[in-house]
C-alpha cells in the first residue's frame, strides 16, 4: 500500500428519523450491518461502516436521527447524534426529497450552524420523485445553510452512490487504514444479531411497541452439531407489550425468530439456533442503570 496516496477520515451520516440512513450505510458496504425499519427512530447507537478500497477508507458513523426527546433513552440519543459532528471530518446530511424540508431538517440545519465541518447534503429517494421536482428543494436548502456539496441519491437502488463516494474522498486527509480491509463495522457480532432480532420486531409488530424493546444477547456459542447457539432477551415495559410480542400460542416469537435467524445466518456464515425470551422491565427507557446495561452509554 502507498502509504502518500492513502486517504482516511471519519463522516457522520445525520438526517431526521426514517431518511434512509441506515439504508444509505447497508448500501456503501455491501452488507446489512444497520436495521431498517419504516418506525422513526430505529437507530439507537451510533453505528460505525467501514468502506475501504486500494486508496482509501472511510469510517461512516450513522447516527440516531435528530429529534426532540421525550426519554432519558432519547436523550441519549441526541446526544450520541450531536457528539458525532465534533469528531468527524465530514458530514453527511440525508432528507428525503420524496417528504420536501420540513421543521425537523430546519432544525438539524440550525444545529449546523454552530459547527465548522464541511456538509454534503444528499438528497435521498430521488427513485420516488420527478427530476424536475429537485430544483426547487435544492434551492429551498440553499437557502439555509452553505453547503459543502449538494448530491442526489438513491440509497435504496444504489443510484449515484458511487459519485457520493467520489465527493467524500475529497474531504479526506492524508492518513492510515484503521481497520482491516475486509471489516465493515466495527460492532461485535452480538450487537448486530440483537440489532437484527429488534429490527424484526419493529417491522412485525403494532404501534405501541417499537420504542419499549430492547434486546440483549445472553449466550452465543458454538455447538457440538456446528451450529453457533444465540440465547436473546427481549425487553418490553408493560405486560400488554410482552402478550403481543409473544402472540397467540407463541406464533408472532417464533416469526420474529424465524426472520431474524435467516438474517443472522447470512451476517455469521453458519447455521444458528436462536432462542428468544421475553422479559418486563418496566420503564427501562427512563432508567439509567438499565440503559446501561443495554450498552447505551454517554461518551
Amino acid at each position: 500500500m502507498n502509504r502518500k496516496t492513502y486517504k482516511s477520515g471519519f463522516v457522520a451520516i445525520i438526517g431526521r428519523p426514517n431518511v434512509g440512513k441506515s439504508t444509505l450505510l447497508n448500501q456503501v458496504v455491501g452488507q446489512k450491518i444497520a436495521i431498517m425499519s419504516d418506525k422513526p427512530q430505529t437507530t439507537r447507537n451510533k453505528i460505525h461502516g467501514v468502506y475501504t478500497t486500494d486508496t482509501t477508507q472511510i469510517v461512516f458513523l450513522d447516527t440516531p436521527g435528530i429529534h426532540k426527546p421525550k426519554s432519558k433513552l432519547g436523550d441519549y440519543m441526541i446526544k450520541a447524534a450531536k457528539s458525532s459532528l465534533e469528531e468527524v471530518d465530514a458530514i453527511l446530511m440525508l432528507v428525503d426529497v420524496a417528504e420536501g424540508l420540513g421543521g425537523g431538517d430546519r432544525y438539524i440545519i440550525e444545529q449546523l450552524k454552530a459547527i465548522t465541518t464541511p456538509v454534503i447534503l444528499v438528497l435521498n429517494k430521488i427513485d420516488q420523485v420527478h427530476p424536475e421536482a429537485l430544483l426547487p428543494i435544492i434551492a429551498a436548502y440553499k437557502e439555509l445553510y452553505d453547503f459543502a456539496e449538494i448530491i442526489p441519491v438513491s440509497a435504496l437502488l444504489g443510484n449515484n452512490v458511487n459519485t457520493l463516494l467520489e465527493q467524500v474522498t475529497k474531504y479526506l486527509s492524508e492518513g492510515p487504514q484503521y481497520y482491516p480491509a475486509d471489516q465493515v463495522t466495527d460492532h461485535p457480532e452480538q450487537f448486530i444479531c440483537a440489532e437484527l432480532i429488534r429490527e424484526k420486531i419493529l417491522q412485525l409488530t403494532r404501534e405501541e411497541i417499537p420504542h419499549s424493546i430492547a434486546v440483549s444477547i445472553e449466550e452465543m456459542r458454538p455447538t457440538e452439531a456446528g451450529k453457533v447457539y444465540i440465547g436473546a432477551l427481549i425487553y418490553v415495559e408493560r405486560d400488554s407489550q410482552k402478550g403481543i410480542i409473544i402472540g397467540k400460542q407463541g406464533a408472532m416469537l417464533k416469526e420474529v425468530g424465524l426472520k431474524a435467524r435467516q438474517d443472522i445466518e447470512a451476517l455469521l456464515g453458519s447455521k444458528v439456533f436462536l432462542e428468544l425470551w421475553v422479559k418486563v422491565k418496566k420503564d427501562w427507557r427512563n432508567r439509567e442503570r438499565v440503559l446501561q446495561d443495554l450498552g447505551y452509554r454517554h461518551e
